[in-house]
């Protein structure tokens, strides 16, 4: 009888283990499924009375900017990723007080990456250019930033496995830009197309376009965030 009781116990012993080995599997699992997630911040190019670039067709880069990144910033946020904005409306971020507006509207951009101190910061743009036939997205980094360089080659990759294959532009390393200089984190400018291109222009006005840039640079995102929790 004894031995019985004593094998008895033994059993859910045993069952209470294997029970609690798997919830703890379960939740490392989880653990190490979101530890590449991260902090992201997505600057809307541009906004308020700075329209950017006009398109061939009068397209305001400043809407195409947000559109796109409020559809990023969705399909970011599925995969578990903290997301921040520099805008979600219609605005400069200058203090509207006189002086050199659009300055000020970058300076506040680069004094919310120091604040938040995100894992990359995704900026959000449109190109032009002089001669029409121009086209493809391309993603510019900081020079001497390393891990700006490797995001934008992995983002680069994407945008053209997902938008157009053909497109041969690479990842350029860039000393010019406000924000690429102004700020140490790894920031990279998207350029998302030419509004300079009939195509393309009309391309960047739909929706299930506008969708299609932003699952690639999603995609290449995570790529990149899981890379920097391998490294944790």
């Amino acid at each position: 009888m004894k031995k019985k009781i004593w094998e008895l116990g033994m059993t859910v012993l045993l069952l209470t283990g294997v029970f609690w080995l798997a919830r703890t599997g379960a939740r490392l699992t989880g653990a190490d499924a979101g530890a590449g997630n991260g902090v992201v911040l997505i600057d809307s190019g541009h906004g308020g009375s700075d329209p950017g670039k006009i398109g061939i067709h009068q397209e305001k880069e400043k809407d195409i900017n947000l559109q796109i990144a409020k559809r990023l910033k969705k399909q970011l946020e599925k995969n578990g990723v903290k997301v921040y904005m520099t805008r979600e409306n219609d605005v400069d971020l200058s203090e509207g007080d006189g002086g050199n507006s659009k300055v000020q509207d970058l300076k506040r951009r680069c004094e919310m990456v120091r604040k938040i101190q995100p894992d990359c910061v995704l900026s959000i743009h449109q190109n032009s250019y002089p001669e029409e036939a121009i086209h493809g997205a391309q993603v510019f980094y900081y020079e001497d930033s390393s891990e700006g360089k490797k995001l934008a080659e992995i983002l680069q990759k994407h945008l053209v496995e997902v938008l157009d294959k053909e497109n041969h532009r690479q990842a350029k390393g860039n000393r010019t830009y406000y924000m690429l200089k102004k700020t140490e984190a790894t920031l990279v400018i998207v350029e998302c197309g030419f509004l300079s291109n009939n195509q393309e222009a009309l391309l960047l006005t739909d929706e299930k376009y506008q969708s299609k840039v932003a699952k690639a640079i999603c995609s290449g995102t995570l790529e990149y965030l899981s890379s920097l929790a391998e490294k944790k």
